[in-house]
């Protein structure tokens, strides 16, 4: 993974260099398999953000093996006890010698082949431009999709590693100032003023806050409803959005800015099994994108709701409840397995619980029919100065 170090890295190499050669050596290799009459066998590290059957066996990676896998070797079999480490948990086994396992191949060399020129040119690309390279060949995004995600597994690194980028999605405003490349973002000056999140985190640097603290919020409407209540000039924060569920550009960024400015993080979401399960891909990563959690999840973000109890604390009235849907018991109920809430956010469960328990949820908004305003100037500096927050 990105930031470990393998037997292809060195301190004066830049990362293009590194992966090209991986490139290199992954490509000579499946072919003097197949000169020498060999089909060759291709182990891909398997990861998981979490798991529903924590007693399972899983295959151990073996940390002295080649990052290519390109033959079998033994392996033992062991528990998996914790499934959000930076370890691979067992391995998937691709063969010629099945159709299937064929095309995926294909598709993987036509996209590594596009991704060692776009190394070479220094010039970046979205998946989505890589699907229309070749639609006839791809068939559908998804398999694109996939192809980057094994490049990223085989070759140890991050997708942005590849110079393959995400349109971003996400929004920022508040009491920040930094730059990306040659392009100065100066939130400072209008704090209440939105402006994208950077879509080359790698490039941030210069970053200056007079913040005290960072809100997430799921939905553009709410960070837009506290840029019109000048949420940021009243309450010297960052606030951030994802726009529903993050694209990785807003986690990472995130993630550095956590890291950078040592702030406490809150997040608020729907009290739904959707805002649910977006508040735990920014806390513990999601599981396409298991192989690279370590540099995608913010453990420091905490809960500020909008919580099931929250509806009793703050009385959002019953016309403002919404059934559960049987699509949104079934999500609550996988939900409920995921391994990390017992072991690391067990409050987290409990409340969970409750929205099943209820049989209702309701949206940030329904906390507004008190006043317009009251997300602003009451609810979250209550939940913030009273420390009711998860």
């Amino acid at each position: 993974m990105e930031g470990k170090r393998t037997r292809f890295q060195s301190e004066s190499q830049p990362q293009s260099v590194i992966l090209l050669t991986k490139i290199k050596e992954f490509t000579r290799a499946l072919l003097a398999a197949l000169t020498n009459g060999r089909s060759p066998l291709i182990l891909i590290d398997r990861f998981r953000s979490y798991c529903t059957l924590p007693n399972s066996n899983w295959f151990d990676s073996n940390p002295n093996q080649s990052p290519f896998h390109l033959f079998v070797s033994n392996t033992n079999v062991s528990q998996c006890s914790f499934c959000a480490s930076d370890l691979p948990c067992g391995k998937e086994l691709l063969t010629l010698r099945r159709k299937s396992h064929a095309h995926r191949l294909a598709v993987m060399l036509r996209v590594m082949l596009i991704v060692q020129k776009l190394l070479q040119e220094n010039k970046h690309s979205s998946k989505r431009d890589i699907y229309y390279t070749y639609p006839s060949v791809f068939l559908d995004q998804s398999v694109v999709d996939q192809a980057i995600n094994d490049i990223c597994i085989l070759m140890q690194c991050s997708r942005h590693n590849l110079n393959v980028v995400s349109a971003g999605n996400g929004l920022i405003m508040g009491w920040i100032r930094f730059s990306e490349g040659e392009r100065i973002f100066d939130c400072i000056s209008s704090p209440n003023t939105a402006h994208p999140v950077p879509v080359h985190v790698e490039e941030v640097q210069d970053i200056i806050s007079l913040a005290q603290y960072i809100l997430v919020v799921e939905k553009e409407s709410v960070f837009q409803r506290l840029a019109n209540d000048q949420f940021c000039n009243a309450n010297h924060c960052i606030v951030i959005t994802g726009r529903g569920y993050p694209d990785i550009p807003t986690r990472r960024f995130l993630r550095l800015l956590v890291e950078n400015l040592c702030l406490p993080a809150y997040c608020l979401v729907d009290c739904d099994p959707y805002g649910f399960d977006i508040l735990t891909t920014y806390r513990f990563g999601s599981m396409q994108m298991a192989y690279d959690t370590k540099h995608l999840r913010v453990p420091e973000i905490q809960w500020l709701g909008a919580f099931p109890s929250d509806s009793e604390r703050y009385f959002v009235p019953n016309q403002c409840l919404l059934p559960l849907t049987a699509e949104d018991k079934r999500k609550v109920e996988a939900m409920l397995l995921r391994c990390y809430l017992e072991r690391e956010v067990p409050q987290w469960r409990l409340e969970l619980q409750l929205i099943l328990q209820r049989g209702v949820k309701f949206e940030i908004e329904a906390l507004s029919v008190h006043a317009l305003s009251f997300l602003s100037e009451s609810y979250i500096p209550s939940k913030i100065e009273g420390k009711l927050i998860m």
